[in-house]
């Protein structure tokens, strides 16, 4: 095969990832033009092959060795013709910036996953948030460009912090029946709420309700932050970014709306109101 036929059809491999995976930033990543959206999808399928590994059922040493195995994989990008995600990545690396070490702090992170860390501080886990998705934020920027780069970067961060944050609050069941609990013990002892890995009651429903409402609203400071991003970004790429986080804030305020449902199943939206915040984001208004 032809070099441009593999490249062309290691791009295809990896839009297909993202239409079949990315249940809500693929409505995002279809408003870029085709070389962004070729790239960010490169990106994605990349970022998801190694949340794979970190949120797989394998026992806790093979996960660590997977995962060593991908940053040796990123480090070398390009160097196997037969990847078609890491031959698209290096692809993109080579005619758009991206700060592919951000791809070293995201296996960070996936490694603490396995390890099963725990979280004492909120300032801890925003550390956490700022590996596994504030390093996709700053790769974002790189498909995107910006303005002024040095200022964009850290509210790329923030805004990948704030839909880290969203997805802990989403996913705070299952994740509790997976093991794995992300809200910080402190903030469980003030609020005076059990959550034990594995299962189990959590105590009073007001403080319930009351520590996700808490939680939502620190999210909301940094979806206040990584929204300044916006009008850094040309066009399309504000389009995309805005469809990204209108997707997961109108999923906060659902759960806002009724705390004691992330109890019992996965907050998620309906297809329409997905198709229609990215809608309103190509049309240029703010989520």
């Amino acid at each position: 095969m032809r070099t441009t036929d593999r490249l062309r059809a290691a791009y295809a491999e990896c839009e297909r990832i993202t239409r079949a995976q990315a249940r809500n930033f693929s409505y995002g990543i279809r408003l870029l033009p085709g070389p962004k959206r070729r790239a960010l999808s490169a990106v994605y399928a990349f970022a998801r092959r190694v949340d794979d590994i970190g949120d797989g059922d394998l026992p806790t040493e093979d996960k660590l060795r997977e995962l060593k195995q991908a940053r040796s994989a990123v480090h070398a990008a390009g160097s196997d013709p037969h990847d078609p995600v890491l031959l698209a990545l290096a692809d993109s690396a080579e005619s758009m910036p991206l700060p592919m070490v951000a791809f070293d702090e995201l296996i960070d992170g996936c490694e603490a996953d396995g390890r099963g860390v725990t979280y004492r501080t909120f300032d801890e886990l925003v550390h956490y948030c700022r590996c596994v998705a504030g390093s996709i934020g700053r790769l974002s920027l790189g498909v995107f460009g910006a303005t002024d780069h040095a200022i964009a970067q850290p509210r790329a961060d923030a805004l990948g912090v704030a839909l880290q944050l969203t997805n802990i609050l989403r996913d705070v069941r299952e994740d509790q029946l997976a093991g794995r609990v992300y809200l910080p013990t402190e903030d469980l002892a003030t609020f005076g709420v059990r959550l034990e890995p594995g299962g189990g009651d959590v105590g009073d429903p007001d403080q319930w309700d009351a520590l996700i409402r808490f939680q939502a609203h620190r999210a909301e400071y940094w979806y206040t932050e990584g929204l300044r991003l916006l009008p850094m970004l040309d066009r399309r790429s504000r389009a995309c970014c805005a469809s990204m986080a209108g997707i997961y804030r109108e999923m906060l305020g659902r759960i806002v709306a009724d705390p004691h449902q992330a109890l019992h199943r996965r907050t998620s939206l309906p297809t329409w109101t997905k198709v229609e915040v990215a809608a309103r984001s190509l049309a240029g208004i703010a989520p």
